[in-house]
């Protein structure tokens, strides 16, 4: 039985053995006093009535040792937490930066090569990494177990993590601050690629591979794949509910009516623009939170989820 996510960055370890010195510490602790608690009330009872009270003012030796152990203890454990708080605070030279952007219910990555990933961050192997990170909205939470690393993201401040990931593979990303009602699918996934395949992903030779890989998938089951990995699913359901945008379900060939009194038909060409340019025809009862896709999305992709939308009758 797995007590604890896999460790896979170089603060775990550290951050394990503190949770695992208060936790036996803590347990240690109740159990002692536990006992204490009881030995002393079957021993201190009161057996006939004739017994006294004894009048016991104090005791020098128990009081020092009751405020001198725990004092000691806790000292110990503030130092060790306060050296790991200024690693995980203190940017290392070499670090790799990354801007991050959590905005009602998605994870933007911009990265120095120009490259912006959604809900997919990109990262190398043994390589120190320095996410600078706001909110475009309400407050957010970035959580990723394996590394033991969380920080909250607010608007109008940037907030900071540094961390070093160790293994490769591919991680799972939470907000962990409640931030609205698809708080629960605001999920995201970090891929710790080796140096030479995050090189490879940098300078795009990864992507060509990726899109070969993608047209050998039928059209709409990678549009039922992006739909969770791009963060549709966050805000728009697939059977008939209401979210915070429209539903998919019975969407396409459907009149959608605007706020600005017009109408059109949400055939191939609608659904691609509401894609690129949400922000253009508004549907009445909707707000505009949805962001652009455009550039994050390629042809193949948009049309996947056209093909996906389709099925959704």
């Amino acid at each position: 039985m797995k007590w604890l996510p896999e460790s896979a960055s170089t603060f775990a370890p550290g951050v394990d053995l503190i949770l695992w010195l208060v936790t036996i510490i803590s347990v240690i602790s109740c159990v002692l006093i536990g006992f204490l608690l009881v030995y002393f009330v079957i021993k201190y009872r009161r057996k006939t009535d004739n017994d006294q009270t004894p009048a016991i003012t104090h005791d020098s030796f128990l009081e020092t040792l009751w405020t001198v152990i725990p004092t000691i203890l806790c000292i110990v454990i503030f130092i060790y937490g306060y050296v790991y708080y200024d690693q995980y605070t203190t940017t290392p030279k070499n670090a790799v930066e990354v801007n991050v952007t959590a905005k009602q219910w998605i994870w933007s990555f911009d990265y120095s090569n120009g490259k912006k990933t959604l809900n997919e961050l990109y990262v190398p192997v043994d390589q120190p990494i320095r996410l600078v990170m706001q909110s475009d909205d309400v407050l957010h939470s970035f959580f990723v177990p394996a590394f033991r690393v969380k920080q909250d993201l607010m608007g109008n401040r940037y907030t900071y993590i540094n961390f070093t990931a160790t293994k490769e593979g591919v991680y799972d990303l939470y907000c962990t601050e409640y931030c609205g009602t698809a708080h629960s699918d605001m999920l995201g996934k970090v891929h710790v690629l080796s140096k030479a395949e995050f090189a490879l992903w940098e300078d795009g030779s990864a992507d060509e591979a990726k899109k070969a890989s993608a047209a050998k998938i039928p059209p709409a089951e990678l549009g039922k794949q992006l739909y969770s990995s791009k963060g549709c699913v966050a805000c728009h359901s697939i059977d008939g509910a209401n979210g915070v945008g429209p539903t998919w379900k019975g969407l396409f060939a459907k009149n959608r009516a605007f706020t600005d009194g017009t109408s059109a038909k949400a055939d191939e060409n609608y659904i691609k623009e509401s894609i690129l340019y949400p922000g253009e025809k508004m549907v009445e009862g909707y707000g505009p939170v949805m962001p652009s896709y455009k550039g994050l999305l390629d042809d193949t992709e948009i049309t996947a989820i056209i093909e996906y939308i389709k099925t959704l009758k």
